[in-house]
């Protein structure tokens, strides 16, 4: 079929008919499916089901150090699974603080520190005029929430295959000293699927920002979910770039097991330089008196090490990879060639970014779930919910069972087709 904007207006009523008549059939067929959110499937959560069985009553839960996990202390973790993480993470041990089961939170209480107490010694940001974010779009819903929670304004930066539009970046951060961040998912971006490039994480390493308590916020949420064996992508690793570049406290780097053990149950970590580390403890000492070493003890017996961890990611992306070649195969077959869609096809992660004709989105979406399909809510992946040219759509293809997802994506493309064609005539009135 030709691109849908070289039909005449006599070609495009008739594909509106059809589609029509196509869409009123699906939404005969009474569909109850959720695409929404970035879920692990229940395939999934049964890999970590040993878990449970790794502690028992009977068991002895003292670290090598003589650590009785039962007790208070460890504000930082326990040494064993700060190495364990620490590999994860791609840093040394002592650059990481063990903390709950979200990293989510971390970020949050990073923020929310950072306007009580300001940054290693600076103005608090409560008592600024103004404070302001750099957030990469399209990009994770969550990370605009908090900021705009507290009342942060953010500002839109573009995303490239390369990572964020860093000629922006570098002028925006020198030139403005109420820049006090930037929010990044370096490795498999939510939602676009794209890793940085080694210049891109050398030119955020060289940043000279006019505030000096400006922040990269280096979400690695995906450090080591790749769906490939040989074909994955690689991140330099951030922290030793900014230290060989003499920004050695310039970023704080996130990561969890959230999507690796069970969500809501598995460990987050910070990983920063000793200044920051510093900082941090201060604040965290007046929190908490250490988080589940239990829950750490646990994870660290059941992957045993760093190889166990990546072999356990393995099977994950056996059950990940076929939902996600099926999506771009049913898009491919449904959309390639018409001219009204493109999406990306990651190598990792758990995103399809999909984008519309402009001005599409949101009733693609609305009428998705009119047929019984919910998807992310179009806009999510910008700050405040406006994605100025209304036509990214954020595909989460880990959570239904397989044959679920193809009849969602089916359903998502005719609705594409729908809307681009009724948007068409429209144009021609």
């Amino acid at each position: 079929m030709k691109p849908y904007v070289e039909m005449t207006k006599e070609e495009l009523e008739l594909q509106r008919k059809e589609l029509a008549e196509q869409y009123k059939e699906m939404q005969e067929r009474d569909l109850r499916l959720d695409m929404s959110r970035g879920k692990p499937s229940l395939a999934q959560l049964d890999l970590s089901m040993g878990m449970m069985d790794v502690l028992s009553s009977k068991d002895d839960l003292t670290c090598d150090d003589g650590t009785d996990c039962r007790n208070y202390g460890c504000l930082d973790g326990i040494h064993e699974v700060k190495e364990l993480i620490a590999d994860m993470m791609e840093v040394a041990p002592d650059n990481v603080i063990i903390y709950g089961n979200s990293s989510l939170n971390v970020m949050y209480d990073t923020v929310a520190r950072s306007i009580t107490n300001g940054v290693m010694g600076s103005t608090p940001w409560g008592k600024l005029d103004k404070v302001k974010f750099l957030c990469p779009v399209p990009g994770y819903d969550r990370h605009f929430a908090i900021t705009e929670y507290f009342g942060i304004e953010m500002i839109n930066i573009p995303m490239t295959e390369e990572g964020p539009d860093m000629d922006m970046v570098e002028e925006l951060v020198s030139s403005d000293e109420t820049i006090k961040g930037i929010w990044c998912v370096p490795k498999y971006s939510n939602p676009q699927g794209y890793s940085y490039s080694d210049e891109t994480v050398r030119r955020f390493a060289r940043l000279k920002p006019a505030a000096r308590d400006f922040r990269i916020y280096w979400d690695n949420a995906y450090t080591i979910h790749h769906l490939y064996d040989h074909d994955q992508d690689h991140l330099l690793e951030i922290l030793q770039e900014c230290k060989r570049a003499g920004n050695p406290d310039l970023v704080y780097k996130f990561a969890s097991t959230s999507k690796i053990s069970f969500p809501g149950s598995g460990i987050a970590a910070l990983a920063a330089s000793p200044n920051n580390l510093e900082d941090i403890k201060k604040q965290l000492s007046m929190q908490t008196i250490g988080h589940d070493k239990v829950n750490q003890l646990r994870h660290v017996r059941f992957f045993k090490g760093i190889h166990g961890m990546m072999e356990h990611m393995r099977k994950h992306a056996d059950i990940l990879r076929p939902k996600f070649e099926a999506v771009d195969n049913i898009l491919e077959r449904e959309l390639g060639g018409l001219g009204i869609a493109q999406w990306t096809k990651p190598k990792g992660g758990y995103f399809i970014s999909f984008d519309s004709m402009e001005g599409c989105a949101k009733e693609i979406v609305a009428r998705c779930k009119k047929a019984g399909v919910i998807l992310t809510g179009a806009g999510a992946t910008y700050p405040y919910g406006k994605d100025p040219h209304d036509s990214n759509i954020r595909i989460a293809p880990s959570y239904p069972p397989l044959a679920d997802l193809e009849l969602a994506t089916e359903l998502l493309c005719l609705c594409t087709k729908l809307v681009s064609v009724e948007k068409l005539l429209a144009g021609m009135k």
